[in-house]
């Protein structure tokens, strides 16, 4: 009698055990990410609309699509090295990409781009456009940053080299940015004057 009702017992806290394991992971399941596999190299990236896009340095090319990607309206392409990320729905896509070698960045809409860590590149051009919005620590040699319409750069790290421009509606923030040689212009200037500034 004590041998059945011990074997019950184990029997209802295994099955109880399994049960609430099965909760948590459907739990998890709502932080799901899709990592997408067919990944060739990542030289540009292109991203319109309600985007978030975190970007990093990496041995490999990798994308991860947060939110539930197969079922909303949204674009991640990536073709001949160009990775395009596009979403018009209100609730923002959530895109992180680890590049190896990133060389362009172009942001449209109210796209906002974040580096996660220091991106330690050799060229990059950044070209911001309508109230797109970016958030970049970098390392590089040489880089060409373009804001254009009501377009927002806040710039940290260092640059060896480059050149800003800028129009009077955009907004740029280089407070912690150390640079060697770094032209800024002010495209709305009638003389097309230029600052050479260390920044």
């Amino acid at each position: 009698m004590k041998t059945i009702i011990l074997i019950t017992a184990l029997l209802l806290v295994t099955v109880f055990g399994i049960n609430q394991s099965t909760y948590a992971a459907t739990a998890k399941d709502s932080q799901a990410y899709t990592v997408l596999t067919d990944v060739s190299t990542i030289n540009k990236i292109e991203v319109h609309g309600n985007v978030e896009l975190y970007v990093s340095d990496g041995a490999t090319d990798q994308i991860k699509v947060y939110n539930q990607y197969y079922k909303e309206s949204a674009l991640v392409q990536n073709q001949n090295g160009t990775l395009c990320i596009s979403s018009y729905k209100t609730e923002k896509l959530v895109v992180w990409v680890t590049a190896s070698d990133l060389r362009s960045l172009a942001v449209y809409d109210n796209a906002q781009v974040k580096s996660f860590g220091t991106l330690s590149l050799i060229d990059i051009n950044v070209d911001l456009y309508n109230t797109a919005s970016v958030q970049l620590n970098v390392d590089a040699f040489q880089a060409n940053i373009t804001l254009n319409d009501n377009a927002k750069a806040k710039l940290s790290g260092y640059i060896s080299l480059g050149e800003i421009k800028y129009n009077r509606t955009s907004v740029l923030n280089t407070v912690n940015l150390v640079t060697e040689n770094m032209k800024k212009t002010d495209v709305d200037a009638k003389d097309g004057s230029a600052d050479f500034v260390s920044l």
